[in-house]
């Protein structure tokens, strides 16, 4: 099998192809065309830079030291293996991938090394243009653009300094089927975007500070079934003032197993967080339903209010809890407190006591009763002291991960205007099995 070995500075890459590459790129002729690296192209710099509408990246399983930029729309980049074609950062550049153009699907492919980003779709110029040292997300004045449609499928995002996978200022949406481990904030992160109409589904997320996060990602926000096992803290969803679009509203957490994350082998950043399994900071009218979350070492679910932010009419429904220190823990140590929040299903521990019968959510349809209409009351406990954690190069290495089906046909992905969204009437908590092949954490 042919491999490639290419090695790009970053500078060169970063600004595309250098005259001597785009001497060496040779674009097929016609519309909807295939080019190959390095076949047609030296690089994957190269070859993206020539690519119109339509036009798939074929990547032969090599080494890639590359920073690659897509800046057209309905571009596909996808690699022949997903586990030998791989962008290395070498920890020398920010970014694996930048995509700020819409219709884009990156695929079948591994990105590791990069002091912020494995993959970075964003909407945001300042965002896609960060430099080293610089935050992934403040924004400044800059107005909100976003990115309309994209789709990350069978990536797997490893050791990377910020985020694995970071959809910013992007909506329209799909990350699916992808392996995120070693993101020292977050594995998967969805910010600033209202309404999303993203969907994060089929994922495995372990030993990262968070597996998943959505901030300021509001309106037809969807994490379903992935398996976060093994983080600091396993999902949160909330707000911030670092971003726009304040407050958040309207995620579904549906159908996830969400255990035992409290790993210590582990990039510490998490603002301290540890064994929690969902963090709700700031965030309202979320949905919590039929997911399993078991096994953290502080708590399943933690409610909470940020800053000025309230979190209100939250609804935790029909989850199944087991072997967490607090199955459901409300907290307001401020001023801020939250309203109309309501927990309901199995007999569970909660902080203050007796939620289920303090505050149960009413059926669907049917208006909040006084006692959940009242503040929510707040509790305390006391949580676990966190362990020091390691340097995000040196998270461990993950398994092997499945391939895309046919990655090697010529046709290109079509990403639609607007995926379809999650049927969840038939979704039941999923058993601890859930994707655990593809994990290196393993759970009773």
């Amino acid at each position: 099998m042919l491999r490639a070995v290419v090695v790009v500075a970053g500078v060169l890459a970063l600004a595309g192809c250098s005259g001597a590459e785009a001497d060496q790129v040779r674009r097929p002729a016609g519309e909807h065309v295939t080019i190959r690296v390095p076949a047609d192209a030296p690089t994957i710099s190269a070859a993206v830079s020539v690519a119109r509408q339509g036009d798939l990246v074929l990547v032969a399983p090599g080494t890639y030291h590359e920073s690659v930029r897509i800046t057209t729309a309905h571009v596909t980049l996808r690699g022949e293996s997903r586990d030998q074609v791989v962008i290395d950062g070498e920890l020398r550049q920010p970014n694996g991938i930048v995509v700020t153009a819409p219709g884009v699907a990156v695929e079948n492919l591994t990105v590791r090394g990069n002091t912020q980003n494995g993959v970075l779709v964003t909407g945001s110029v300042k965002a896609a243009d960060t430099q080293p040292g610089q935050g992934g997300y403040d924004t400044g004045d800059e107005p909100v653009r976003f990115l309309d449609s994209f789709l990350v499928s069978h990536v797997t995002s490893t050791r990377n300094g910020l985020y694995g996978i970071y959809a910013f200022s992007a909506r329209n949406g799909v990350i699916r089927d992808s392996y995120t481990s070693g993101g020292a904030d977050s594995g998967i992160y969805v910010g600033q975007c209202k309404p999303c109409h993203v969907v994060v589904q089929d994922n495995v997320a372990e030993y990262n500070a968070v597996g998943i996060e959505g901030t300021n990602a509001s309106g037809e926000m969807y994490f379903v079934r992935n398996r976060i096992v093994g983080n600091r803290v396993g999902l949160t969803t909330g707000s911030d003032h670092q971003e726009k679009l304040l407050p958040q509203q309207g995620a579904v957490v549906a159908g996830n197993l969400i255990a035992a994350n409290q790993q210590p082998a582990t990039p510490e950043q998490a603002d301290g967080g540890w064994g929690i399994g969902v963090g709700i900071d700031g965030g309202s009218n979320n949905q919590l339903l039929n997911n399993r979350i078991t096994g953290n070492a502080n708590a399943g679910v933690v409610l909470t209010a940020t800053q000025d932010i309230p979190a209100n009419a939250n609804q935790i429904t029909a989850n199944a809890f087991a072997g967490n220190a607090v199955d459901v823990g409300w907290t307001f140590p401020t001023a801020t407190k939250g309203h109309n929040n309501c927990l309901t299903g199995p007999t569970v521990r909660t902080v203050p006591a007796g939620l289920t019968t303090t505050a149960p959510c009413p059926q669907p349809g049917a208006p909040l009763p006084p006692s959940a209409a009242a503040v929510s009351p707040s509790g305390t406990w006391t949580p676990p002291t966190p362990p020091a954690g390691i340097p995000f190069s040196e998270v461990a290495a993950p398994p092997a991960q499945p391939q895309l089906p046919n990655p090697t046909t010529t046709a290109p992905t079509t990403v639609p205007p607007t995926p379809p969204l999650p049927n969840l009437t038939r979704m039941t908590p999923p058993p601890p099995t859930l994707l655990a092949a593809l994990s290196l954490t393993h759970i009773n």
